[in-house]
């Protein structure tokens, strides 16, 4: 039968379907060539749903063949078809068994995850070591999508991470983070972000910092640049090295303090500890407070608090209540 003929045989398949049948009736003749693997190949190329739908009908035809070799025989068997007539007659049970599974095969193809999510829980934190040798550092309650296709494509959708990237100009490895994008330039640098705003600490090298909304805001980012992005605006300060030191101490497991308020020092410890510091007026939440503490020890804060600024702390379940003592009359 000739590939017209094949054609009009697979009348109302899908395309891709009759176009990898007819490779497959092809390869079985003896008179496959190298041009015409050079054509199946180049076929194959063009798409990964070209290969999806090649295999698939190449794995119905290898069953098919083993179904007929449990067949009995028959008693009389009818004329032998011609082998295009037998290669036809098994790719159209391959396409009997292959009915039932094609839609679940296709749809599966289609929802392959295309990333690999890390996480951390809070209080966690973990390091990941990239293939081209750069690395990645999640903090607490992060959550990191890293392309499988190009692992220097990745995203921070919750949380905070340091990168030491290693730099590759023909692949820039880009990081989109909260309707944003920070370019290496050759960089060690930190992302922290919300659905209010992100912050890129740059410790070393050089980074670009984009906006994806209609404003376009960026920044290009040199060693202690903190860029400070909105959803229409990027400002930017510069930090002396201390200052870039005590806010990345988390990645020694600290967390440390220069005259930041109460409502600050909660808020931090809260992104690390099950167990809350509430801040019960205003009054107590403006009081201010020095010191390096570890990132999981609230009670120790607790001692400091009321040892230095003489509030009153109160344990209660899963929280740490911390308030201004009444004033004496």
């Amino acid at each position: 039968m000739s590939e017209t003929g094949l054609e009009t045989l697979w009348t109302g398949t899908n395309p891709l379907d009759a176009a990898a049948a007819r490779f497959l009736a092809r390869q079985q003749n003896s008179d496959w060539t190298h041009t015409d693997q050079s054509e199946l190949d180049a076929w194959l190329a063009q798409s990964t749903a070209h290969m999806v739908s090649y295999l698939r009908l190449h794995d119905a035809w290898t069953r098919a063949d083993r179904l007929a070799a449990l067949r009995p025989p028959m008693r009389k068997p009818p004329a032998a078809p011609g082998r295009l007539g037998k290669n036809i007659l098994r790719l159209t049970a391959g396409f009997v068994l292959a009915a039932g599974a094609a839609a679940f095969a296709i749809t599966s193809f289609h929802t392959a995850p295309t990333e690999t999510t890390y996480s951390t829980p809070v209080g966690g934190r973990e390091i990941i070591a990239l293939s081209d040798g750069s690395q990645v550092e999640l903090n607490t309650d992060t959550v990191l999508q890293i392309t499988k296709e190009n692992p220097r494509a990745v995203r921070l959708v919750k949380g905070e991470a340091f990168f030491q990237i290693r730099h590759n100009a023909a692949n820039p490895f880009v990081v989109t983070a909260f309707g944003h994008r920070i370019t290496d330039l050759g960089t060690k640098f930190a992302v922290r972000g919300s659905a209010e705003h992100l912050i890129v600490t740059l410790v070393e090298g050089s980074a670009r910092l984009d906006s994806e909304s209609a404003s376009k805001a960026s920044a290009l980012l040199a060693p202690g640049d903190v860029a400070v992005a909105t959803a229409n605006t990027v400002s930017v300060t510069k930090k002396p090295t201390e200052t870039l030191s005590d806010q990345l101490a988390w990645r020694e497991g600290m967390l440390v303090f220069h005259r930041a308020t109460l409502a600050e020092v909660a808020a931090e410890f809260n992104r690390y500890n099950a167990r809350k510091i509430i801040i019960a007026d205003p009054k107590t939440a403006r009081l201010a407070l020095m010191g390096k503490f570890p990132v999981n020890d609230v009670d120790l804060f607790g001692r400091v608090a009321k040892a230095v600024l003489g509030v009153d702390v109160v344990h209660r379940g899963g929280e740490i209540l911390v308030s201004s003592k009444p004033e004496k009359n």
